[in-house]
């Protein structure tokens, strides 16, 4: 991995409570690792729902849906 140079901007909105996340701040890498298991980033969900870890497409969609 190499040090993204947003990574201190990017850590001022990053609301992902998993903590060993070895991706935090580097936004980049957090879609290209979620992307592939039909995921998307924590930052993209609901405090409520973020801290379960379901990052799933399904859950993404049931959260916003009107």
């Amino acid at each position: 991995m190499s040090e993204c140079p947003s990574k201190k901007q990017n850590l001022a909105f990053c609301t992902c409570t998993y903590e060993p996340c070895e991706r935090k701040g580097r936004c980049c890498e957090c879609i290209q690792y979620h992307w592939p298991r039909k995921q998307l980033p924590g930052c993209m969900f609901p405090p409520e729902v973020e801290r379960m870890y379901d990052r799933s497409l399904k859950r993404f969609l049931q959260c916003h849906q009107t």
